[in-house]
This record gives C-alpha cells, sequence and structure tokens, in this order.
C-alpha cells in the first residue's frame, strides 16, 4: 500500500510517499480501507521527535481516517461495507489501509462526505471535550477562540453554538482568514491587531465566559485579561511555539480560571468516554445542527505540504489527505 511516512526526524519536509507492506488485523481491531485522512498540529510535531508520546521511527503520519470497513471483528458496532471515521491516535492514518481497535471505530452519517468526515473526529472531540468537560460551557455563555482559521479554532466556530454558547468571537490575523472563520459559524471576528480592545467592545466591557486557546505565546496574558469574572481559559496547546506562563495573582483578582485541555490524555484515562462524546456528537452532525467541516484537501503526494501547512500557519480549516 501507499503512505505517507517518516524515517527522519527533519520536519515535514521528511514526509515521503513509499510502498509499506500493509498492516496486519488482530483481535478486536477493524480494518479499513482508507479514503481520506487528518491531520493535526501534533504531526507536525512528531516529524521532528517533539510530541510527547513516540511513534518510533519509520512512522506513518495522521492520526484520523476516513473510509470503508473491510473486515470488522464478529459482533461490532460496524461492519464490512459500512462508511466510517476512526482514531488510529499516533500515527498510521495517511495510508490506504489502516488497522485500529473497533472502539475507535465511528459509523459516518449519511450527509456528511469522506473527505470531510476525515475532518471531524481529532478537534471536534477536542472542542467538545473542552468546552463541554473542562469549560463546563453554560447556556449562552460567551465563548472566545484563538487560532479560528485553523483546525480547532473553525471546530470550535462550527461546534459552540450547537453545544449551548450564545455568542462566538472569533480571533484571526488577516482578513482572508476572517472569512474562513464566518464560513464556519462564527457571530463575531476581530482582528489579532487590538484583539483585546475589539473584545472589549463587544461585550461592553464584560468580557468572555470561555476563552479557547490553541495558539499560546503572547497573546495569553490579554486572554487572560478578556474574561469575564469567573470566566474560564482553556489551554489546547502552543501552535505560536512558545509556552507561555501566568502569573496567579490575576487569577485570584479575577475570579477566574486558566484550565488545562489534554484531550488525547483523557481519552487514554477514561476508558468508555470517546463512546460518550460520540453518542451526543454524531446526532448534532446527522441533524446539521453541527454542519460538516469545510476541508483543505490534498493528494496523497502532497502530504508533506500538507503538515507543513499547519507548521507555517497558512492552514485555512482542517487539513486533509486525500488517499484514494
Amino acid at each position: 500500500m501507499r503512505a505517507a511516512r517518516v524515517a527522519e526526524l527533519k520536519g515535514p519536509e521528511a514526509i515521503e510517499i513509499v510502498e509499506i507492506p500493509e498492516p496486519a488485523g488482530y483481535e478486536g481491531a477493524v480494518v479499513i480501507d482508507v479514503h481520506a485522512a487528518g491531520v493535526a498540529f501534533p504531526d507536525v510535531l512528531m516529524t521532528r521527535g517533539q510530541y510527547q508520546m513516540d511513534p518510533g521511527l519509520p512512522f506513518v503520519v495522521g492520526g484520523e481516517v476516513a473510509g470503508v470497513v473491510r473486515e470488522a471483528p464478529e459482533g461490532s458496532h460496524v461492519a464490512p461495507g459500512d462508511r466510517v471515521v476512526a482514531l488510529t491516535m499516533l500515527g498510521n492514518a495517511v495510508a490506504e489501509v489502516a488497522v485500529t481497535p473497533a472502539e475507535m471505530v465511528f459509523k459516518l452519517p449519511d450527509n456528511i462526505s469522506l473527505e470531510a468526515g476525515a475532518g471531524i473526529l481529532f478537534n471536534d472531540l477536542t472542542v467538545h471535550f473542552c468546552l463541554r468537560t473542562r469549560g463546563r460551557l453554560a447556556p449562552g455563555e460567551t465563548v472566545l477562540v484563538h487560532g479560528a482559521a485553523g483546525g480547532i479554532g473553525t471546530s470550535t466556530t462550527r461546534m459552540a453554538v450547537a453545544l449551548g454558547a450564545g455568542r462566538v468571537i472569533a480571533v484571526v490575523s488577516t482578513e482572508e482568514k476572517a472569512e474562513v472563520a464566518r464560513a464556519n459559524g462564527a457571530t463575531d471576528v476581530v482582528l489579532t491587531d487590538g484583539w483585546l480592545a475589539a473584545v472589549k467592545e463587544l461585550t461592553d466591557g464584560r468580557g468572555v465566559d470561555i476563552v479557547l486557546d490553541p495558539v499560546g505565546g503572547d497573546r495569553f496574558t490579554d486572554s487572560v485579561r478578556s474574561l469575564a469574572p469567573a470566566g474560564r481559559l482553556l489551554v489546547v496547546g502552543f501552535t505560536a511555539g512558545e509556552i507561555p506562563t501566568v502569573k496567579v495573582n490575576r487569577l485570584l483578582f479575577k475570579n477566574v480560571e486558566v484550565t488545562g485541555a489534554a484531550w488525547g490524555e483523557w481519552v487514554l484515562t477514561h476508558p468508555g468516554y470517546l463512546r460518550e462524546q460520540w453518542a451526543e456528537v454524531e446526532p448534532l452532525l446527522a441533524s446539521g445542527k453541527i454542519a460538516a467541516p469545510l476541508p483543505v484537501v490534498h493528494p496523497l503526494e502532497d502530504a508533506a505540504a500538507a503538515v507543513a501547512s499547519l507548521d507555517n500557519r497558512t492552514a485555512k480549516g482542517k487539513v486533509v489527505v486525500a488517499v484514494r
């Protein structure tokens, strides 16, 4: 089978399209003919050996797929021929065949294409975890998201209102990215230059209830300042590269929280949590209350460029690699 593989830790440019043996099935696993695979920022880090978990060299990039079941365990909730989305978690996605445990596989609603489906699980379930489990989103609250034209950002603008938010404010760096945020459902959009003052004006000085921040870097302190009383700042990642620090007296005086939101770690330590998430998210996708992703699709031959677009922050939306 063809696959996008990393044999040297030299960044996204080290990704090569190679022929490798198909993975072998195992007890309790589902074999999937992959049509499309999603990539995310952890894939950038893994190509440099900077991620907290090491897949070992060589490895196939990507952690989520959409495709058609070839084989499934007897009595499983999926069967051969089913359209599915699945998590492979640590690599092994951008390839023509994937094998993953049955509990990581979910039927894809008929109204969502396979290419769009490849953009659902990693980002949408991360955002669901952030807003529901860690952010304790209450009906009508205001959510602000940084990096709103990226994968996590567009998931937030697509999902937040359906999960209870009354308003979703997107922070982006350019007018072009502002259009991406609006197309994905943002109710308000502000540019990074002067964003804090713009948000204060939009909220009549009150601030926002939740900030979802996959960017980090130098805007972190202003994110704390943007919070309303009892607000929550959710730390999702550091695509800006710099890991910020916080002076805890700011939290005390404002009665606000800074909360870590590492979805992958939570899934690994909370058996059954993925099923709980999908039980809420799938009906919302099937009914159209949560719109399908609008992915940026690259052919398999351009897998290196797809991952690089996350590294250089040119990606506008969820990045997907079409495999078939």
